[in-house]
């Protein structure tokens, strides 16, 4: 029996991630705010990649790095913090009240749960020691205002302590209690996490008190992080949902049905989600090409990409953890990849029978646009796939 639900093409998703994320030349934002709003969330796993992502989908992409340090760590309008799958996300500061309790609590729960089960497994510590060290912790840390890891332990010396982690595991190691506590301390928003040391490109971060966040019911939370999610990356399958937010199939459903998700017909014989009111066509830009970098929130938005990743690039855009590198875009669809060589000249692959002259050229703009900003600096992906370590060889 035929279905009388309205049908979302291939064809339409690309014109909707053109526009909503910002990709075609027309649709392009203003500031890193709007970029990071019109997403729902960036990546922030590799540092790098909230600068790059921010770049690719500016109208001026002069100083997104000043732009976005500005927003996170004087303006405070945007925060790093661990949020969905246990992955660290920048997100609009008024969305973190809302990803924490939708999402970053339980993973908190679970974190001190595991902390304390290892600390008695692997040393003496317990929980009273424990407690005791994270109040020694936070005050050095509001009297230093931002501190690093180090800093934090000349102050509190019991965080160099160290204990057995997984012991009688293959994972089994030893660990100090710093990087533990300061992970378990972010995740349960009593921290966060301020300017790296170094560079932009730096992994490593100073430590600031967390301004406190609004207590939320967390099925609230779980329906405004959906409508978000779908006002940016609908039409999204449940399966999709599910592996954004990590969350259990029965909060999926119950947050699409709160929201009032309308269902409808995919390319795939899946079946979508949209937002009520959100079933009408999109226009379609003109042509255009992109440079999105590794872990960008456009290709990590969905768990099911044959609608514009073919399957066959897949080898040479992931790494083994299922982690993509950075991609070239043509249309909608990724065609390549690229890389940055020493110096900062980025340089591009396409793994796509050629797609025309227009598109070579619209490409090679867009690799000139991020060299006049990036260079002489040298980014390399935190997760490194097999033709980004050829191209930037």
């Amino acid at each position: 029996m035929p279905s009388h639900r309205p049908r979302m093409t291939g064809e339409e998703r690309r014109s909707r991630i053109a526009v909503r994320h910002h990709l075609a030349p027309e649709a392009r934002a203003a500031t890193v705010e709007q970029v990071a709003l019109s997403l729902a969330a960036l990546h922030g796993t590799d540092p790098a990649t909230v600068h790059l992502a921010a770049g690719a989908r500016l109208a001026d992409p002069a100083g997104p790095v000043a732009a976005m340090e500005r927003a996170l760590y004087e303006d405070r309008a945007l925060v790093r913090m661990h949020g969905m799958r246990h992955t660290v996300f920048v997100v609009p500061a008024a969305l973190a009240p809302v990803v924490q309790a939708s999402t970053t609590d339980a993973v908190a729960a679970r974190e001190r749960a595991t902390l304390l089960k290892h600390l008695a497994a692997g040393s003496t510590l317990d929980a009273e020691w424990l407690a005791d060290v994270e109040r020694s912790v936070l005050g050095a840390l509001a009297r230093r205002g931002e501190a690093t890891a180090a800093e934090l332990a000349e102050d509190e010396p019991r965080l160099r302590e160290q204990f057995v982690y997984a012991p009688g595991t293959k994972y089994e190691q030893r660990q100090t209690v710093t990087t533990r506590l300061l992970r378990l301390l972010g995740t349960e928003a009593r921290v966060v996490r301020g300017r790296p040391l170094g560079s932009w490109t730096s992994g490593q971060f100073r430590w600031a008190p967390a301004p406190a966040l609004p207590d939320l019911p967390p099925a609230e939370a779980q329906a405004t992080l959906t409508r978000a999610y779908l006002a940016s990356h609908g039409p999204a399958t449940e399966a999709d949902l599910k592996w954004w937010t990590g969350w259990k199939v029965t909060d999926v459903r119950k947050a699409l049905a709160a929201v009032g998700a309308v269902a409808v017909d995919l390319d795939d014989g899946t079946t979508g989600h949209v937002l009520p009111g959100d079933t009408g066509p999109t226009e379609p830009p003109a042509p255009w090409a992109a440079l999105l970098p590794a872990l960008d929130p456009t290709p990590m938005g969905w768990q099911a990409r044959d609608w514009f990743l073919p399957t066959a690039h897949r080898t040479a855009l992931f790494d083994r953890s299922g982690n993509i590198g950075p991609t070239v875009w043509w249309n909608g669809r990724v065609v390549g990849g690229w890389a940055v060589r020493p110096g900062g000249d980025p340089v591009w692959r396409l793994l796509d029978p050629d797609p025309g002259r227009e598109a070579r050229a619209a490409i090679e703009a867009e690799a000139a646009r991020l060299h006049a900003w990036l260079a002489p600096t040298r980014v390399t992906p935190r997760f490194r796939t097999p033709l980004e370590r050829e191209l930037s060889a």
